[in-house]
């Protein structure tokens, strides 16, 4: 590796306040904000809209969406498609 061209690689804490969910990993992502995590070090931390703990896939409130419904209602409301129109 060329030295003086990489970011620093440090750890971080990702911080999802919605599901009041954090963890600590290492990452070159930057921050002014800081966080005292549970080993008494301080992390610059990152927050984020939406992680593991709060994603409807990984939580399993997944909706499932009828798609076949919505193109039927596509095709009655502006009919089918195609260079015959």
């Amino acid at each position: 590796m060329k030295r003086g061209i990489h970011p620093a690689y440090r750890p971080v804490v990702f911080r999802d306040r919605a599901a009041d969910f954090a963890f600590l990993t290492r990452s070159t992502a930057t921050s002014d904000k800081t966080v005292e995590w549970e080993d008494g070090n301080t992390y610059p931390v990152i927050d984020v809209e939406i992680s593991s703990a709060s994603h409807p896939f990984y939580t399993g409130t997944q909706r499932v969406l009828d798609t076949a419904g919505r193109v039927e209602r596509f095709e009655r409301r502006y009919g089918r498609g195609g260079s015959n129109q």
